[in-house]
């Protein structure tokens, strides 16, 4: 009777969601000794940050509208970065959406409310499409760099909208906001709503999950998502392969200015129903982080869109159940933030763990070789 083949022994490398759980877990580990340096039990902490996100529907509708947002800005990142950009104009573009979404609140309150969601998801999208659009022309026209140009018009979207709303959307009462959109011409909805009574989930969760499958449909099945790709990869190559680069960084801009638009929409006419005419949305730039930490996967984004939701939502319980700061909640994204950006520490380390085992078990295989033969 012949004897079993041997299993083959393959060397295995640390992939994407190892390293990101790894920068997880690093961080919160990071945070749980600056609690006990502070005099705070850490354990209790984990434990009002959870029960603060998840503790009853109401707070986690809050928790899933805190997501959607974030959602929309780390896919926006995310798809930027798949073509070699990093898109940091996430506020700027969330700015312009969320003010075309107002104006429609403010003027067209008669459409029927259909027709109206999608008018305000479309034009605000499309908002955000030439924000994030004139950063990428910039880019294939005149080699300005995407970080430099997409700052400059976060600021310039910023000062566009302090003007628009006192000349177009005033609030009668209060100089420093918008009017304040009725909740019938939100994205808010009333099965949503009596499912997680008085949170601000709205429609926009369900918009972020369609943009989830539409973005990894684009990126993984599409000539344009392979195209894209191979302009992240090498664009000297992909130009020679005959990939028109400059327009390919002019559509992957214009995307990514779509998404953050939506992102606008959802928060500014969903989460919120105002814009603060001073106040850049810090949700375009926590997306950089989800999108970091999501690896610039379309899931992966999810849930780490999902995970900073959790620890943004639940850091109200901190200081209301244990006394401790709600900023440590911030600290530990920061943390994990730093860790995840030098991922390439945890990915040697986990390879270097990972070759030790294959070189044992190689070593173990050779052992037994060397034994049956010795008996031959």
């Amino acid at each position: 009777m012949k004897s079993k083949e041997p299993r083959l022994i393959r060397e295995h490398k640390a992939g994407s969601l190892l390293v990101s759980l790894s920068a997880v877990v690093a961080g919160i580990l990071a945070g749980c000794v600056l609690l006990l340096i502070i005099g705070h039990n850490p354990v209790q902490a984990i434990r009002d940050i959870v029960y603060g996100a998840f503790s009853g529907r109401r707070r986690i509708g809050q928790t899933i509208a805190v997501a959607t947002p974030l959602i929309f800005v780390g896919l926006s990142v995310g798809f930027a970065y798949k073509a070699g950009l990093f898109n940091i104009g996430g506020s700027g573009q969330m700015l312009v959406g969320g003010c075309v979404a107002s104006l429609w609140a403010y003027y067209g309150a008669d459409i029927p409310r259909p027709l109206y969601l999608c008018i305000i998801v479309v034009t605000g999208m499309l908002a955000g499409a030439v924000w994030g659009g004139i950063s990428g022309f910039l880019k294939a026209k005149f080699k300005v760099h995407e970080v430099v140009s997409s700052i400059m018009l976060n600021w310039s979207a910023l000062w566009f909208i302090y003007e628009i709303i006192p000349a177009f959307i005033p609030d009668p009462n209060v100089n420093s906001r918008s009017a304040t959109i009725p909740n019938e011409l939100t994205l808010r909805t009333e099965v949503l709503s009596q499912f997680f009574p008085r949170s601000y989930i709205n429609w926009g969760i369900v918009y972020a999950v369609i943009a989830i499958v539409v973005i990894k449909i684009i990126l993984d099945k599409t000539t344009l998502g392979f195209q894209l790709k191979a302009v992240g990869a090498n664009r000297d190559c992909a130009e020679y392969a005959g990939i028109k680069v400059d327009r390919n960084i002019v559509v992957s801009m214009v995307i990514a200015g779509a998404l953050a638009g939506l992102a606008g929409v959802t928060y500014y006419a969903g989460y919120s129903n105002m814009i603060y005419r001073n106040s850049m949305p810090s949700e375009g730039f926590d997306g950089i982080a989800v999108a970091l930490l999501g690896n610039s996967n379309p899931i992966g984004i999810f849930f780490s869109a999902l995970f900073f939701s959790i620890l943004k939502a639940g850091k109200g319980s901190l200081s209301a159940s244990s006394g401790i700061p709600p900023e440590i909640a911030d600290t530990i994204i920061a943390t994990i933030i730093y860790f995840t950006a030098t991922s390439v520490l945890f990915r040697n380390l986990w390879n270097r763990l990972f070759h030790s085992v294959y070189e044992r078990r190689l070593g173990k295989r050779a052992a037994v070789n060397g034994s049956e033969g010795g008996e031959k």
